[in-house]
């Protein structure tokens, strides 16, 4: 199928969810026929804990990282190592597990594998030492600037770039990108966050610190409903969600065929809730649902 009508989704939760994926792919390679024809995996995300060089969220998967290039080799899926601190320095560059972690996964067999950046440092030091990754601008950069975004699109260093979800919906600047500019785009999809919100990058900033280890002042989120925490409903709400049928509408139809689905810091059952949403066809959701947590023992509570 040419990629003009192609949906290729971005998942979470490379070493967090794990468990969850052994279950899940083998049900999305042999039952094929429940899933959106149009719709591919084109990656999982995601980095374990303890790992300075990660940003986005607090890494807290503990599976082995042998285990996890296993799996998705199997499967033939792309890992993309998420090392999107904003605040590192040289000397962390020289973190035995994260550059061990780049050992394992700079080949590990026919899929090209990630890794979604922020710091232009480690950017460099990675290509350098690791040429067999590509690489993915973070959505932590927070480009809510079209033109800035724009710029970030035609750096050669990247074959992704993930703008802040506040762009999702900017389709007077969209549409005017280039093909090769739309090949490059990676859509957030499902956000929950405030569109209003001033203290994103704050945000970010903020878990850079807490997995460099380094003294911070917690991060008080001031959105409306931020008590309410993730919930997959209020997303649905946020004016800049991109839809299932957003997708199958207007991004294929533009030229836009990548779309990341976040949630690395919720559980494996809203995981799956996400992967029904987007993937899988209305006529066969339940029987997903019933097949995962028979095979992977799912706890709800």
């Amino acid at each position: 199928m040419n990629n003009e009508k192609k949906a290729i989704f971005h998942l979470p939760g490379l070493f967090e969810f794990y468990d969850f994926y052994s279950a899940f792919l083998p049900l999305y390679r042999n039952k094929r026929k429940y899933f959106y024809d149009y719709c591919e995996i084109g990656s999982v995300y995601g980095s374990p804990a303890d790992c300075i060089w990660g940003g986005g969220r607090a890494g807290f998967g503990e599976e082995k990282a042998e285990k996890v290039v296993a799996l998705m080799s199997q499967y033939g899926i792309s890992s993309r190592l998420t090392f999107s601190n904003s605040l590192l320095d040289k000397e962390h560059l020289k973190d035995k597990k994260c550059n061990r972690l780049c050992e394992l996964f700079e080949n590990t067999g026919s899929v090209r594998n990630g890794i979604i950046i922020y710091s232009d440092l480690l950017l460099d030091y990675l290509r350098n030492k690791y040429p067999g990754f590509y690489y993915v601008s973070s959505t932590t950069k927070v480009l809510t600037d079209f033109k800035d975004f724009e710029k970030e699109l035609n750096r050669s260093e990247f074959d992704f770039v993930v703008p802040d979800f506040r762009l999702n919906k900017d389709f007077e600047n969209l549409k005017n990108l280039s093909k090769k500019q739309k090949e490059k785009v990676e859509f957030l999809c499902n956000e929950c966050c405030y569109a209003g919100c001033n203290e994103r990058k704050k945000c970010y900033e903020n878990v850079s610190r807490k997995n460099l280890g380094t003294a911070f002042e917690e991060h008080i989120c001031a959105s409306p409903n931020a008590e309410r925490g993730y919930r997959f409903s209020d997303a649905m709400e946020n004016p800049m969600f991109i839809g299932i049928e957003d997708i199958e509408k207007y991004y294929i139809s533009m030229g836009f065929n990548n779309f990341k689905i976040e949630g690395r810091s919720l559980g494996s059952a809203m995981i799956l809730e996400f992967l029904l949403y987007y993937m899988t066809k209305p006529e066969f959701q339940l029987r997903v649902r019933e097949e995962i947590y028979l095979d992977s023992s799912l706890d709800l509570f």
